[in-house]
């Protein structure tokens, strides 16, 4: 496939995702990413609107006098992580920031998409391309809605996709309903009283309360939660103040919890805070007790599963394309977008495990596949296609 310069279009992708690679940027610092991706959609002629929710970026293509629109996402910011390779020439320019994700792959391959669709003008009424700040802490959708980000620009139905190393490269898989889940944090404080480790019975020992409400919190996915339901508790990172011959005065325990529905979410919250202040009651100590909801859950659109299904199969065949992949535990922004308009998010696989693209999400090493570039473009064009076709 070429461009209109003659140029292979998967050329033309490689060469702006390698750009991207070069330049990570993180959450709401994405300025000359930003800058980068709308002086690419405004040479292909569209409507560029810059600074949506700080660094975000919404470009129109019209076309015809259809009225509905359709929104593609690709999400542009990078991690806080050192780029541990030795032989990368694209390898980040900017020590201890990297596009350990993807992200920069998934800008080019909306980028594709907007070349595709601005070359052949195939359609009738508008796609907006959308991208995305601070997706990695669950800021930047919040952010580009508070700032009338669907009010500005309607859409119909919002489309998303993330790679998957572990996937085999080019195949896609999604489904109806929870396809990822919600991310909460929470934050669990025990005051006890320090004394010298000599004497413990001085004090009141908090790592002693800490270690019993941990094992607690493990009860409540097993006992209090229906077993067709899915949910994680993960205790991340325990801190004191004591040291190596002090019982601390303080423990605090921090960590995560992964579910589907609003419901379970408030399960885990409401038996959460009842564990860890009963149990901080029966030991005469205070509790303090925090719990945030950082990623809403992805949940797909029955009817735009099947735009979606449509589009990949006419991109890659039904052979390389799951329907109703098992649910992951993984949390994405993009689910903030689903809980107000319609829409789908789909994977598409980066590599097998032990092929090329099979290297983990946030790893040191980790890199976007290069072959999906292409694929992934004329997915995104062929889904605004589908869906503006079956209006």
């Amino acid at each position: 496939m070429l461009d209109e310069t003659g140029r292979p279009l998967q050329e033309k992708l490689k060469g702006w995702r390698r750009h991207l690679h070069r330049y990570p940027e993180t959450g709401f610092e994405e300025f000359k990413t930003s800058d980068y991706v709308s002086n690419v959609l405004e040479q292909l002629g569209l409507d560029v609107h810059r600074g949506i929710g700080g660094t975000g970026v919404v470009a129109d293509l019209k076309v015809g006098t259809g009225s509905r629109a359709i929104g593609l996402r690709a999400d542009m910011d990078a991690l806080n992580i050192i780029e541990s390779v030795s032989d990368r020439e694209y390898a980040s320019c900017t020590h201890g920031k990297m596009h350990a994700c993807g992200h920069d792959g998934h800008m080019a391959m909306v980028l594709g998409a907007a070349r595709l669709l601005s070359e052949k003008r195939d359609f009738d009424g508008t796609v907006r391309f959308i991208f995305q700040p601070g997706e990695e802490h669950g800021r930047g959708a919040k952010a580009m809605m508070a700032d009338g980000l669907f009010e500005r620009f309607p859409v119909d139905a919002i489309f998303g996709a993330h790679n998957m190393p572990g996937m085999r490269a080019g195949s896609f898989a999604t489904r109806a309903g929870g396809i990822m889940a919600s991310e909460d944090n929470f934050l669990i404080e025990i005051r006890g009283r320090g004394t010298h480790a000599a004497r413990p019975h001085m004090g009141v020992d908090p790592i002693v309360i800490a270690s019993q409400i941990v094992l607690a919190l493990q009860t409540i996915v097993s006992r209090n939660l229906d077993p067709s339901l899915s949910a994680v508790i993960s205790c991340t990172e325990i801190t004191t103040d004591g040291l190596r011959n002090v019982i601390p005065s303080t423990v605090t325990i921090k960590g995560d919890t992964r579910s589907y529905l609003p419901e379970v979410q408030q399960l885990l919250e409401t038996r959460m805070r009842e564990v860890s202040e009963g149990i901080c009651r029966t030991h005469g100590v205070e509790c303090g007790f925090s719990y945030t909801r950082e990623f809403a859950p992805t949940v797909n659109t029955p009817r735009f599963v099947d735009t979606a299904v449509a589009a990949a199969t006419r991109v890659v065949g039904a052979q390389d394309v799951d329907a109703n992949v098992q649910p992951m535990m993984i949390s994405e922004d993009f689910g903030a977008f689903l809980h107000v308009v319609p829409g789908n998010f789909i994977f598409i696989g980066n590599g097998e495990t032990s092929e090329k693209g099979g290297v983990p999400l946030h790893n040191a090493t980790y890199d976007f596949n290069d072959d999906i570039l292409e694929i992934g473009a004329r997915y995104f064009a062929e889904v605004a296609r589908v869906a503006l076709a079956n209006a």
